[in-house]
């Protein structure tokens, strides 16, 4: 049995004799699901995409602000302050 460490940032290193014995080469994208016997790795097949609706919706979750829309002069405005405050006298 080979063991590894999940790290802070919940990175997990797949060990070398697994990547070589499924041809995991840097740059493979693997789906991750969550079964009843634990984690599934599986490769995605070269070029598959999640639809942009799915995708959409995952980064809508992500984000998920809840305030009032903001307009682009309102956006330049607070992007401005920031720059102003990480670069004082600029």
């Amino acid at each position: 049995m080979t063991s590894t460490i999940l790290s802070s940032k919940g990175q997990v290193i797949i060990p070398k004799a697994v990547r070589d014995a499924r041809r995991w080469a840097s740059g493979t994208r693997l789906e991750v699901r969550d079964t009843p016997e634990g984690v599934l790795l599986a490769p995605l097949p070269a070029g598959a995409k999640t639809p942009l609706a799915a995708g959409l919706a995952a980064i809508r979750a992500r984000v998920a602000y809840r305030g009032k829309a903001l307009s682009i002069a309102e956006m330049d405005a607070a992007v401005a302050r920031e720059a102003a405050r990480r670069k004082p006298g600029r």
